[in-house]
């Protein structure tokens, strides 16, 4: 049985490498997750990999069912969680491809099923002082730097709704706020992790400068260039860090 997870998001719909076993569907009390969970084997490594936004990226961020993926990954067994997930860089370091690991986590989205907890009978306060498993950033990061690269290990995520960019004048307030990095997928899958005693850190690929820093247009060819590099990246650190998992 595998107990780690691979959460692919932008620019990771499959994982280059992976021996698959076989593929599973989950049905969940919250539905069905996005994408079938696909049990193989990496670097001699058992581990389950979920498509976030689907197979062929068709779910944008505010409609992921999160709850559901969470749930899945927790009843297959699953005790990590590494969520990779494509981020724009608003912090001076966080420039396109480069791997970030934050440490902290905004929450700037809005009516998305965010608990596991909704009865009056079964309520739970989390704990979500520092929100990322430190153990499992520490070997991410440590995993990263063996691959040759230069990870940058702070920083707080903005988790935005989406799916649209965001302007200029928003990114300044997430500036104003510490933000290093903006998303659209990091709420509420890190807290839902949480809730489920999951160990859980976010890989951050930068994609792109965020809208305002450098006075360019966002293209998604731009995107797309930065994230085959990012993408490349995440498969060499993830080559090191699974053996010490």
């Amino acid at each position: 049985m595998a107990d780690i997870a691979i959460i692919g998001g932008t620019g990771l719909n499959s994982l280059k490498g992976l021996t698959i076993t076989h593929r599973e569907m989950v049905n969940t009390p919250y539905g069905q997750p996005s994408s079938p969970l696909v049990f193989g084997q990496i670097c001699g490594c058992s581990v389950v990999f979920l498509a976030r936004h689907g197979s062929g990226h068709t779910i944008p961020p505010h409609q992921v069912n999160y709850r559901a993926n969470l749930w899945a990954l927790h009843e297959s067994g699953v005790k990590k969680v590494i969520a990779v997930a494509a981020v724009g860089g608003i912090r001076e370091d966080m420039y396109p491809g480069r791997i970030a690991f934050p440490d902290q986590i905004i929450d700037y989205t809005w009516s998305r099923q965010s608990t596991f907890f909704e009865s009056h009978q079964d309520v739970r306060h989390i704990d979500f002082t520092y929100p990322y498993c430190d153990e499992l950033r520490t070997r991410l990061i440590d995993g990263a730097r063996l691959a040759g690269l230069d990870p940058v290990t702070d920083g707080t995520y903005a988790a935005t709704q989406g799916p649209r960019l965001e302007t200029a004048a928003e990114i300044r307030r997430l500036a104003k706020d510490d933000c290093a990095v903006v998303g659209m997928t990091g709420m509420p899958e890190t807290a839902l992790a949480r809730e489920l005693d999951l160990c859980y850190a976010c890989c951050a690929v930068v994609a792109n400068r965020a809208a305002g820093i450098d006075g360019a247009i966002i293209t998604m060819d731009e995107i797309e260039k930065n994230l085959k590099t990012g993408m490349d990246n995440v498969r060499a650190l993830l080559e090191h860090a699974l053996p010490c998992l």
